[in-house]
């Protein structure tokens, strides 16, 4: 009987270190601390890059600048000093990504329809991401197949919300194009990452 006994005793003490061993390697992992390796950005001033971004504010550059002419706007009639003239702005300047446009919708596997319909933070979030990953030194194709995750804040959409009559031929796109809790899944799977993929909009946060 004693011998019975000590021998469960001796079982319960080794598998009570063995739970204490993982329990300490759970806490450890937990308390990782978030290392950034890579960053990928646009902001307006022409900023592309990590370098641009700190020579923009190190060195004080003003990133505002005109109306860009690329959008279709029709820039004659835009601007009235008044205020409280509707329909125009009093004001012929902004911060803005003169270059959103220039979306290569082949190199993601989208089609050139596709890409028109979606909105553009969800374009944005595809080059940044994939140029994130290289800022790294990661090739981005090597992640395919991996428990990566992505989260994602972004910012409500408005993109087809405008459009007073959907045009026929993206009516098939707009739904996911325009849709923030899209914008992971689209991330995820077009690097084909099977981590968690989460969308959060915190309204200004995450603009």
């Amino acid at each position: 009987m004693e011998d019975t006994l000590r021998d469960y005793l001796t079982r319960v003490i080794a598998e009570l270190h063995q739970t204490r061993q993982r329990l300490h390697e759970a806490e450890s992992e937990e308390a990782e601390p978030i290392a950034i390796v890579g960053m990928g950005c646009r902001y307006p001033g022409g900023v592309t890059t990590p370098q641009q971004l700190w020579e923009l504010v190190t060195q004080e550059h003003d990133a505002i600048g005109e109306f860009p002419t690329n959008r279709g706007w029709p820039l004659t009639d835009l601007y009235h000093p008044d205020p409280d003239h509707p329909g125009t702005t009093y004001t012929r300047h902004g911060g803005f990504l003169h270059d959103a446009d220039h979306f290569d919708a082949d190199f993601f596997g989208m089609s050139p329809r596709e890409a028109q319909a979606t909105d553009p933070q969800q374009r944005l979030l595809l080059e940044t991401a994939w140029e994130t990953i290289e800022n790294a030194h990661i090739d981005p194709t090597t992640l395919h197949g991996t428990r990566t995750g992505i989260f994602t804040g972004v910012m409500y959409a408005d993109y087809a919300a405008r459009l007073t009559t959907i045009p026929t031929p993206y009516e098939g796109h707009l739904g996911n194009g325009s849709a923030p809790s899209i914008a992971s899944g689209r991330l995820a799977y077009t690097l084909g990452l099977q981590g968690p993929a989460l969308t959060i909009d915190t309204a200004c946060s995450s603009s």
